[in-house]
């Protein structure tokens, strides 16, 4: 079965945040427009400088304007105003091979489920620079690890969604950490999901990556940090009341042992600090225990949201 029938009488949104992409977006319109014919196109440009709007324009796409720079408040504003069953998202770059999305649409369609991700099969040599693909191998581990993750290519900007996802997701990212947002929201909320390599190209001459390795990675490793914070409190505070405790008994064992021989405490300084390590490490374990009954509460909340999509209630 072919995405055109899977998907019969299931409206599509093809969308394609931009910044910049006008030697590249005609194309990748195109090619879209050729897999997808019945899909709407939508080109959300993100305060370009150069003819973005208009060749995308040009080659049918719908325009869509997004003040706010930064892709996380591109995806915020297309899921929110953009009205499909089945929602294709790539970047207008040109790398993200667009004759796979029939295959990405009918897994959705056929296995029933609310995200399909694109994982990156490099075709071009300069395609997935050495220090982006360490980086994401790193950043993969640590979602595996800190959310149970079992996503390969966590960062993969070609994504399909049903509309449940999309209209319960709260896309509160405002820049590339958007994908890794997606991605802890469908763990968190035990979504079904799968991963279809997909081949991942050269940028099309003349383009440049708006990705910086260092810079945007530090944003990443800190909103995932955030995120950990907002879903799994419990595990964050845990390891700090830990490390806490360790540290306090490192200092206040000897003290101790001291006092039990001599009944003197000749080292006050250290025994307060061991002291106060203690007591910030039941802080933190309160803190924990708290800020988990609240991530339930709030899980239990998004749940609902999702259901209602999926029921057809808003």
């Amino acid at each position: 079965m072919d995405a055109s029938n899977s998907s019969d009488q299931q409206r599509i949104a093809v969308i394609l945040p931009c910044y910049n992409e006008g030697k590249a977006i005609a194309a990748v319109v195109s090619d879209f427009r050729d897999a997808l014919p019945e899909a709407v196109i939508y080109v959300f440009d993100n305060n370009s400088t150069d003819e973005t709007a208009v060749e995308a324009a040009r080659a049918g796409a719908v325009i869509r304007t997004e003040p706010r720079q930064g892709k996380g408040f591109v995806v915020r504003s297309a899921f929110a105003e953009v009205e499909a069953d089945i929602f294709v998202m790539a970047d207008g770059d040109g790398t993200y091979d667009a004759a796979m999305a029939p295959a990405l649409v009918e897994a959705l369609v056929s296995q029933h489920l609310d995200m399909v991700v694109g994982t990156r099969r490099t075709v071009g040599e300069a395609a997935y620079r050495s220090g982006h693909r360490l980086g994401n191998r790193v950043f993969n581990a640590l979602v595996a690890r800190s959310f149970g993750s079992k996503f390969t290519d966590v960062f993969s900007g070609y994504r399909v969604f049903s509309r449940s996802f999309v209209k319960s997701f709260p896309a509160l990212a405002a820049g590339f950490e958007t994908e890794s947002e997606m991605t802890i929201h469908a763990i968190q909320l035990g979504l079904r999901t799968a991963e279809i390599p997909a081949d991942y190209g050269d940028r099309t001459k003349g383009t440049e990556s708006k990705l910086r390795t260092y810079s945007d990675g530090f944003k990443i490793l800190g909103y995932v940090a955030r995120l950990l914070r907002y879903v799994r409190p419990f595990l964050l505070f845990g390891v700090i009341a830990t490390l806490l405790t360790a540290l306090s008994l490192g200092l206040g064992v000897p003290v101790i042992v001291e006092f039990a021989k001599t009944g003197l405490v000749p080292r006050v300084p250290t025994a307060i600090a061991a002291a106060s390590l203690l007591v910030l490490a039941g802080i933190s374990m309160v803190t924990a225990v708290i800020l988990d009954a609240m991530s339930y509460s709030h899980l239990q909340q998004k749940r609902l949201a999702y259901l209602a999509v999926k029921s057809g209630r808003q």
